[in-house]
């Protein structure tokens, strides 16, 4: 195991203790960290994939969509965050809607307070089993007014997806490459989708840990990389901001 970079300010001993720390995590695969744009360290472990091989990041996917739907509001492709979710999915709603179903937003979607029953834990394979994901997400029944307490689900995030698909007449990993990924230089290769081919919006994106830290100095430098603005520093900023409490981590 190579020795960590030495660099201002940061004791190399506490980090060479953390790679070591770090190794023996059982599921732990690869780590890199970054600061100011050094690489300090980067490691492999337990045999785990070369950093630049697109792996399955699971729901770290859900941000990366977040940066493309801030890209998609400055095209004008989506209004903004208060655009109401039945704007572009009205066709999928059922029948005779909770009258609460039109108030629900892109941001209560993004920020995880749609106020509907989740799709994710308990009922994640009674979702994925549907022959229509978007049409059983907006069937849920509300457990709570949408704006409200934090209610972590994957169709939320999948609903964003199919927003992006309809909305724009493209899919969503063709926007993904051409708004995100080839800005970044980076791959992002076709993930899953839904019966109806819409990309899995939330799970199962492919992103190689090289990629993930190219996309985390995006944020960190404000949405400009390599001279180049990606995302609006306004996206950014309210990426940052707190809207709500998880229940699991108090986070």
């Amino acid at each position: 195991m190579s020795r960590p970079v030495e660099t201002r300010g940061l004791d190399g001993t506490i980090l060479a203790d953390t790679v070591a720390q770090a190794s023996r995590l059982p599921r732990l695969r690869s780590l890199l960290v970054l600061r100011d744009g050094q690489v300090l360290a980067e490691q492999r472990f337990k045999g785990g994939p070369p950093l630049d091989q697109p792996v399955n990041i699971k729901s770290a996917s859900k941000s990366v969509l977040s940066a493309l739907v801030g890209i998609a509001i400055a095209r004008g492709v989506l209004t903004g965050v208060d655009q109401p979710v039945l704007s572009v999915l009205r066709s999928d709603a059922p029948p005779d809607p909770d009258p609460r179903l039109a108030r629900l937003t892109v941001e209560d979607l993004l920020t995880m307070r749609a106020g509907l029953e989740r799709t994710s834990g308990e009922n994640y394979g009674r979702w994925v089993s549907s022959r229509n994901w978007v049409r059983f997400a907006l069937a849920r029944p509300f457990v709570d007014e949408p704006g409200g307490a934090m209610l972590y689900s994957t169709g939320n995030t999948h609903l964003m997806s199919a927003m992006l698909t309809r909305a724009s007449g493209r899919d969503t990993h063709t926007l993904m490459r051409d708004w995100l990924a080839e800005p970044l230089g980076i791959t992002i290769p076709p993930w899953s989708r839904d019966p109806q081919g819409i990309f899995f919006g939330g799970n199962d994106m492919m992103m190689s840990p090289r990629s993930l830290a190219r996309f985390g100095e995006l944020y960190r430098l404000g949405g400009v990389i390599d001279g180049r603005r990606i995302v609006p520093a306004r996206w950014i900023e309210e990426s940052w901001t707190p809207r709500t409490v998880s229940p699991w981590s108090g986070g």
